[in-house]
């Protein structure tokens, strides 16, 4: 395992990051895995040295933190881990279950907590900026949580730059603790973060740690079909909203031929093409077969030449912003 710093933060993590939406109840979503089955999967990254693991709180309605949390205290060092949730989708009908607001942020957080069962959170994100509550509301209750030791850094996810912008010189002109993490949708497929938001994480020393680096399975496909085989790709709406473009295939195709030529798979160059990426600390992988995480550890050791990136990067075409 290869392991950086996450932005200019004294944070290390491994640079394969497991995503644990697929661990909880298949009463959620019918593609996660229950407790028993989700359990060898936290083994298996933790031997092949993956330190670094994210959920939410709304992933399977707090049963995936509970899996979580049960699995990395008993089977890992938790010193050396870095674990992290994300706060912000409604945990209930009522109001203040929901959004970026200090109440809601704190109980959100005090919530997650016990679920972990930890006294303290490595990384607490806010999973989208979508509120109507003042940014400098939301910054004061996580500089709040940060000063009563419950969280030790603070990360932000799928949001516009202007956003971040504000964010990150609110945080500093009030002396409040800064987000060092940007949990971002990108990958081969979609890749309009790199227009504004991956130049201002780099600009500011923020991690970049993207979700769906895969398309969700769309740049893992084998065969011709972009989607299709899987209980995931066949409930999955969410997916067919994010990418519906045309030009998708095309890359896939690129990922594809990149793949046969290097002899690995095509999930190992999309994952490769996403490490060799100036500010990308740690793609977030969710796995579903043993297999997964290997070949995403895998994807370390692929190096792509710059005729195998212009081969993948020429296909794409501009997308409206997906994820936010």
């Amino acid at each position: 395992m290869k392991y950086t710093q996450l932005g200019r933060s004294g944070l290390e993590v491994s640079r394969i990051c497991l995503g644990c939406m697929t661990y909880g109840t298949p009463k959620w979503r019918p593609w996660v895995l229950d407790e028993v089955d989700a359990r060898p999967f936290y083994k298996k990254a933790l031997d092949l040295g993956i330190n670094f693991f994210d959920t939410a709180d709304m992933y399977s309605m707090g049963v995936s933190e509970e899996v979580t949390g049960r699995a990395l205290r008993e089977m890992a060092k938790m010193e050396e881990i870095v674990l992290a949730t994300k706060v912000h989708f409604p945990m209930g009908d009522g109001p203040n279950m929901g959004g970026i607001s200090r109440k809601h942020i704190v109980q959100g957080c005090e919530a997650s907590l016990r679920r972990l069962g930890v006294d303290t959170i490595d990384l607490y994100q806010i999973h989208r900026f979508k509120s109507s509550v003042p940014i400098e509301e939301t910054l004061a209750a996580l500089d709040h949580l940060v000063h009563q030791g419950k969280v030790r850094y603070l990360g932000a996810s799928s949001g516009y730059a202007w956003q971040m912008a504000r964010a990150l010189s609110t945080s500093e002109t009030q002396g409040w603790a800064r987000f060092i993490s940007m949990q971002n949708h990108y990958n081969l497929v979609y890749r309009e973060e790199e227009r504004e938001m991956i130049p201002l994480c780099i600009e500011e020393g923020v991690g970049i740690i993207p979700w769906s680096p895969l398309a969700r399975g769309r740049l893992a496909r084998t065969t011709p079909s972009p989607s299709s085989g899987t209980i995931r790709a066949d409930s999955d709406t969410y997916a067919v909203d994010l990418y519906d473009s045309p030009s998708d295939l095309k890359v896939i195709e690129a990922g594809r031929s990149v793949a046969g030529e290097l002899g690995v798979a095509p999930s190992e160059v999309a994952l490769a093409w996403l490490l060799q990426k100036r500010g990308v600390a740690a793609p977030i992988v969710g796995a579903t077969k043993i297999e997964h995480l290997e070949s995403a550890v895998r994807a370390l050791d692929v190096n792509l030449s710059d005729e195998h990136i212009r081969a993948l990067e020429e296909p794409y075409q501009p997308h409206a912003v997906r994820g936010h």
